[in-house]
C-alpha cells in the first residue's frame, strides 16, 4: 500500500460566524480568523484556512501551511470560550512568525546532532540551521511547506506531503498525511502515518502549538501547574541536543511526576535548565516495553486562573517539554494574534514525538523506517475545566 498525497479541495463551506453549531460566549480578546486572509499561491501552491467544529461549540482552525494550529477555542470553568494557542491572523503572519509554531513538524522532529548520523555505513551530512544542529527538519522542513488538504467532515481535515528522496539531504521517498479531528470529547486528534516508498530512511513528527490555557497570550505561563508521566528525561549538552544519557528525575527539577508549577523551579540553578534557559527538554515517557505504539498518558497542564485542563495522550515514546524560552516579543516573528507580542515564557509546548537525536544514539528507540513499513501514531490534547 502506497499513500498518495490528498488534492486541495474543500468539501465543507468554510467561513461564516466564529463558532457554529452551539450557542457560545466568547470572551473579548476572542480574533476571528478569516479565511480569505489565509488565501494565497505559494510555490506554485495554494494556501488555505480549515475550521473544525464538534457540537459543544469548540472550534480548531488549521492552514496548509506546514498543517499549522492557528486557534483553538474552549471555555474556561464558566463556560466562556477562549483561546488557547498562539498564532497568526495571517498567512503573512504565518510565514513571517515563529517556524515552529503550531507546526505538524518533520521529517524529523527536534535536533540531529552534529547534523548528521550514520544509516547502513553511509554518512548523511544535513543543514546545521540550529547551532552545530539540524533542527525540525532543516532549513525547509515541513514546517515551511504547502500541504495538500481536503476537509473530510466538519470536524475533521486530512493534509499531506511527500518528502522526496534527497530533500534536506534524508534518505528515501517518504509520503504521509495527517488527520485532524475535533471529537465531541473536546480533543483535538492528531493522526499521522508515512511509508517509506523507496529507501531506507529515519522519521520523528510531532505537533508543535504553542499553548497558553489561560486565553490570554499576554499573560506567563509560569503558573500553569504541569504534570509529566516519566520518570526519565534525556540531558542535553551545550547545543540542546541530547549527550545520549538518560537521567532518573528523582531528586531533581526536572522531576514533574507530581503536579508543580511551570515556575516553581524554572530559574534554579539546576545546569540544564541553565542550558536551556528553562524547560526544553525530551522525557521518556512511562511506556511498557513490551507494548510499544501503545495510547497512554503522556502529560497535562491546568491553569488555576481559568479553570483549563488540558490532558495529553500519545503512542510515542517520548515527549519534549518547552516553556516558550524562545518567544522575544519580536517584530514581527512574536507578533500575533490581536497584535499581541509573543513574550518570553508566554506559551508552553508538550510535543510528544520519537526521541532526538536517536540515529546517532542506537540504544534510543529506533526511528528508521525500512522500504515497505508505515511509521505511524497519534497525539490527543484533550480540554475540559474545572
Amino acid at each position: 500500500m502506497r499513500i498518495v498525497p490528498v488534492a486541495v479541495a474543500a468539501i465543507v463551506a468554510l467561513g461564516g460566524p466564529i463558532v457554529a453549531g452551539a450557542q457560545v460566549k466568547l470572551a473579548p480578546n476572542v480574533v476571528e480568523l478569516k479565511r480569505e486572509n489565509y488565501q494565497k499561491d505559494l510555490d506554485g501552491k495554494k494556501t488555505d484556512l480549515y475550521t473544525l467544529r464538534n457540537k459543544n461549540g469548540m472550534t480548531v482552525r488549521i492552514t496548509n501551511y506546514g498543517a499549522k494550529i492557528e486557534q483553538i477555542l474552549v471555555p474556561d470553568r464558566k463556560g466562556v470560550f477562549g483561546d488557547v494557542v498562539l498564532g497568526y491572523e495571517s498567512i503573512d503572519g504565518a510565514i513571517n512568525g515563529q517556524g515552529s509554531m503550531g507546526a505538524f513538524v518533520g521529517r524529523y522532529v527536534n535536533r540531529i546532532g552534529g547534523a548528521k548520523f550514520w544509516l547502513d555505513g553511509e554518512e548523511y551530512k544535513l543543514a546545521a540551521n540550529q547551532g552545530p544542529n539540524t533542527l525540525h527538519g532543516g532549513l525547509k522542513g515541513s514546517r515551511f511547506q504547502v500541504f495538500s488538504a481536503r476537509q473530510i467532515s466538519p470536524s475533521s481535515v486530512v493534509m499531506g506531503y511527500t518528502f522526496k528522496d534527497g530533500e534536506e539531504n534524508f534518505p528515501g521517498t517518504l509520503p504521509m498525511r495527517v488527520v485532524y479531528t475535533v471529537s465531541d470529547k473536546n480533543e483535538l486528534i492528531v493522526d499521522w502515518e508515512a511509508y517509506a516508498n523507496d529507501k531506507k530512511t529515519v522519521a520523528s513528527f510531532t505537533s508543535h502549538a504553542f499553548f497558553n490555557l489561560t486565553g490570554d497570550p499576554s499573560k506567563l505561563i509560569l503558573d500553569h501547574v504541569i504534570r509529566v508521566n516519566a520518570d526519565k528525561f534525556l540531558p542535553v549538552n551545550d547545543s540542546l541536543a541530547p549527550s545520549g544519557e538518560l537521567r532518573d528525575v528523582t531528586g531533581t527539577v526536572m522531576d514533574f511526576r507530581k503536579a508543580k508549577p511551570f515556575g516553581k523551579d524554572i530559574n534554579s540553578d539546576y545546569e540544564q535548565i541553565k542550558l536551556g534557559k528553562g524547560y526544553d527538554h525530551h522525557y521518556a515517557l512511562n511506556k511498557d516495553p513490551k507494548k510499544p505504539g501503545t495510547m497512554t498518558f503522556a502529560a497535562s497542564a491546568y491553569d488555576p486562573a481559568s479553570g483549563r485542563l488540558m490532558e495529553v495522550f500519545s503512542t510515542e515514546p517520548g515527549m519534549q517539554l518547552f516553556s516558550g524560552n524562545n518567544l522575544e516579543a519580536k517584530v514581527p516573528r512574536d507578533l500575533g494574534k490581536g497584535t499581541v507580542a509573543f513574550a518570553f515564557r508566554s506559551a508552553f509546548c508538550m510535543e510528544p514525538s520519537r526521541y532526538p537525536d536517536s540515529p546517532n544514539h542506537l540504544h534510543f528507540p529506533t526511528t528508521v523506517v525500512n522500504p515497505g513499513e508505515f511509521y505511524t501514531g497519534t497525539i490527543i490534547y484533550k480540554f475540559s475545566a474545572k
